[in-house]
């Protein structure tokens, strides 16, 4: 009988040795109420609703709103996508008015190869969107629809409605992107503006599309000048440098917001605490929702 090699027995020794536990990390902590409640009160805008507008002065993001003019988003989506917007001057700014854009011209006057569209000035709402309230004089609701801040007739209208539909349009506010038009009403095209303060004398007669979740202070910030019809022409107007739908952007490259949600506790206390100190002038366009954005 041959005795055993050194090797042999090193090797039965390996396999007669317990296991070396391997480094694992622990489980995470069982979600508690509170980190429940905080993960609920933000409400993500989804990729295909997110406008990303780079800017030489920096970047807007603006939520789309199909439920409110769906045609108008549509349109907006598709120049985006084409690369319409790139390099187009903000040849319109107006301090404490809005800041306008979209005119391959510079002075008012052009627009896109597309036909002009139809006025979405109001929309039709059911028991399904989302809207939250935050005051209701008589007649009517004012509140949120995702971000942007609407009024609509009272819920009581959906029960004498022929479609069980309400009326309802979106309000001027800081940050409230409208489209612009000429003198028709069914005349818009590819020319937007942006909402640098409130004004509510625009309400029902411009298509609201967006709002803005990210970026007002951009908007605030663009060189003021008035190049319309070649008047008051800025030297050096601030432009667009791209814009794109974040779900059309590389993963590693697509910024995400996520908007205080209207159906939260958090939400309430918000107006509340805003109505409580803007007494007998509160507005809905005084309640910022906070965003929390990344990338």
């Amino acid at each position: 009988m041959k005795p055993i090699s050194a090797a042999a027995l090193l090797a039965a020794a390996a396999l007669a040795a317990p296991a070396v536990a391997q480094d694992t990390p622990p489980p995470p902590p069982p979600p508690t109420p509170e980190t429940t409640i905080a993960a609920m009160e933000w409400r993500a805008v989804p990729a295909e609703n997110l406008l990303v507008v780079d800017t030489t002065r920096g970047r807007i993001l603006v939520e789309l709103m199909p439920e409110v003019a769906p045609l108008h988003v549509e349109r907006i989506r598709l120049l985006a996508r084409r690369g319409f917007y790139d390099n187009i001057p903000w040849h319109r700014v107006i301090d404490t008015f809005m800041a306008q854009t979209g005119d391959p011209l510079g002075n008012g006057e052009g627009q896109s190869p597309y036909p002009d569209l139809k006025a979405e000035f109001t929309f039709r709402r059911d028991t399904t969107m989302p809207f939250a309230a935050a005051a209701e004089p008589a007649g009517a609701r004012i509140g949120f629809l995702h971000s942007l801040p609407v009024q609509t007739q009272p819920d009581a209208v959906f029960a004498t409605s022929g479609d069980g539909k309400v009326h309802g349009w979106g309000l001027y506010c800081p940050g409230v992107a409208g489209m612009a038009r000429d003198e028709g009403n069914d005349t818009a095209n590819s020319q937007f503006f942006i909402m640098r303060q409130a004004y509510p004398a625009l309400d029902k007669r411009y298509t609201i599309w967006g709002m803005t979740v990210g970026g007002l202070d951009v908007v605030r910030s663009l060189q003021v000048g008035d190049g319309e019809n070649g008047m008051m022409a800025q030297a050096q107007p601030d432009r667009m440098t791209r814009v794109r739908v974040a779900a059309d952007l590389p993963e590693a490259e697509r910024p995400a917001a996520q908007v205080l949600a209207t159906d939260s506790p958090r939400f309430r206390a918000l107006v509340d605490e805003t109505r409580a100190a803007r007494g007998a002038d509160f507005s809905v366009c005084d309640v910022t929702l906070p965003v929390q954005v990344t990338n």
